[in-house]
Formats: structure tokens, sequence, C-alpha cells
């Protein structure tokens, strides 16, 4: 079986990439990486191509999907801050892309492929209680949030009329996101801790009381791992569920980056509030019950300690900076 990973440039996807290339799961003989950059290709146990995909070009997605992957994850997307200010642009890839790729897959004769779907926590939208529930409905606020509940139904639709077998993980917001910052709205969450950590500056746009739903990238790989060998008859017909996380405050982050750091560097930490990005935040779920999800044996960060240790592990090679 092949697999071929849509977004594999990415952070989650060029983690999951070298992860299965490393030790792979059961039966997957090849992977194929493809994102709107080249990705690189990871030594392992398994054969790896690479390739440039652009999920705007339909004959280019006809062509990707030709060779008949088993399993398609699909991560590519538009990032939350960015789809928000180019909303053209947020739709032609978080939406008509995603829409594109379902509907190359349901043209190929004789073809259910596994087609995993990465969607957000931004389908939820405020008011909701202080533990968003399995059942709560989807009311996003954002242009972000609309296109992933959007390609979720898509998703749900496709698979219950057969022409794939889908899962979509919405998944927390991500932290520690190694790298330079980009234009995601949540970025902030992850810089307060990566650049510190690295003895640099950053910025605090919002509340040290701002609360919000995290996992590592470490668990996030888990979850796509584990969404390619579950038994999706197990789902139903809800086919996307709220994937497990940390529920903490920023002032919480920061606690644990002074228990790893120390003060010195907390204060690399600059207030500077910033009324667009505390607008987004202040619709963002604060908590999930993801009981479903752990049901299914999908698995959290034991802690933000161990988030912030995981990083300093896989990224700074155990050292910090300071």
């Amino acid at each position: 079986m092949r697999v071929l990973v849509i977004g594999a440039a990415g952070m989650i996807g060029g983690r999951l990439a070298a992860s299965l290339a490393a030790d792979p799961e059961p039966g997957i003989e090849a992977l194929t990486l493809v994102d709107v950059v080249e990705p690189a290709a990871p030594a392992g146990a398994v054969p790896v191509s690479t390739g440039v995909l652009d999920l705007t070009d339909a004959a280019a997605v006809a062509a990707a999907v030709a060779g008949r992957p088993g399993v398609i994850v699909h991560l590519a997307a538009i990032v939350s801050g960015e789809a928000e200010a180019d909303f053209e642009k947020g739709y032609a890839v978080n939406f008509d892309g995603t829409r594109r790729l379902l509907e190359a897959i349901r043209a190929e004769p004789d073809y259910r492929p596994r087609v995993i779907f990465a969607s957000s926590i931004a389908v939820y939208g405020a008011p909701f209680p202080e533990t968003i529930p399995e059942e709560f409905h989807l009311t996003p606020l954002t242009s972000y949030g609309t296109q992933k509940a959007m390609s979720e139904l898509l998703l749900a639709d496709h698979t219950r009329r057969g022409f794939l077998d889908g899962i979509g993980l919405r998944l927390p917001t991500i932290c520690i996101r190694p790298g330079a910052p980009n234009k995601a709205a949540s970025g902030f969450f992850s810089n307060i801790l990566r650049e510190p950590l690295a003895g640099r500056e950053a910025v605090l746009p919002v509340d040290d009381t701002v609360r919000h739903w995290h996992a590592s990238p470490r668990a996030a790989v888990g979850f796509f791992r584990h969404a390619m060998r579950l038994d999706l008859e197990r789902l139903g017909a809800r086919r996307s569920l709220a994937m497990p996380g940390l529920s903490a405050t920023v002032a919480e982050q920061i606690e644990a980056l002074r228990r790893a750091a120390g003060d010195e560097a907390v204060r690399l930490i600059r207030r500077e509030p910033d009324p667009v990005i505390r607008r987004i935040v202040a619709g963002w779920a604060t908590r999930l019950d993801a009981s479903r999800a752990l049901a299914l044996g999908f698995a959290a960060d034991a802690s933000f300690d161990a988030i912030v240790a995981a990083h300093v592990e896989d990224e700074l090679g155990g050292r910090i900076a300071l």
C-alpha cells in the first residue's frame, strides 16, 4: 500500500513523513510526499518519492490521485490568519482544493481510499460552554473555520456515498511549533515559548488569562498514525472528531517556560496587545470533551511541561540557549 501525504512540506506533514519513513505502519510499502513546494525526502525503511502539487490545479490533483494510493493524508491548507486576510485565497485552497481532491477520488472507478483530513477546532464558535461537548454544533466565526467545517461535511457525504473512507481530525492548536513565526492567528502560543527558549524576544498580543486547547507536534503525528490503523467503521456516520489536548492559559504556558528556562526566559516576552488577534482568539475553544477520540485510542500530551521538554529535545538538541 502507498501513502500520499498532501502538505508534506509543512510542520506536521514533514514530521509525519519522517516518522512513517523510519517506522512505517504495517502494510505501507511506499510514501509519496507533495506540497506547493517540493518536500524533502526523509531517509527510512520504505521508498519515498516527492513532487509538487497545487490544489488549485485540477489536472495536477487528478494526476496525483490517478496513482491510486491506499491512504491519502490531506494536510494542505492556508493558515487561519492568512485565510482571514485573503478571502479568495483561503476558499480557493482550503475549500475548493479539498473538494477538487475528493472529486478526483470519486472520478476513479473502483477506488475507495482512506482519506485522513486535517480539520481544526476552529470549526467551533462562541458562545460555547466551558467544555465543548461532543454533540456541539459547528458555528465557526472565521473564514478558516468555515472552510474546515464545509470540508468536513464534504468528507462525510463522500464517505456516505461510498466514494472514499474518510476521517476528519479536529486538531488542537499545535504548540510548540518549530521554525519561524507564520501567519496563523494562533502563532503567538508557540512564539512565547519557542523564541525565549532560543534566547530571542517574543511578542504576546493577548492577555495572560486567555485559555486554549493545545497538542504538541509529537501528539499530532500520533493522531495521524493512529487514524491510519483505526477501524473506521467504529466512527459510524460522524466522521470528524475532536482530538484530545491540554487546556491551558497563557499564564500557565509561561509558568512552564519559567520551570524549564527560568526568569530570564520569561523576561524575553514583550506584551504588545493586538486587537485583531484578541478578537479572533476570543471566539476559539478553551476546552473540549474528547472522550470519543480517547475511547477510539487517540492520546494526548501528559502536561505542558512535557510539551516544552519535547520541543527542547526535538528542536534544540536537549539544550536551552539561555
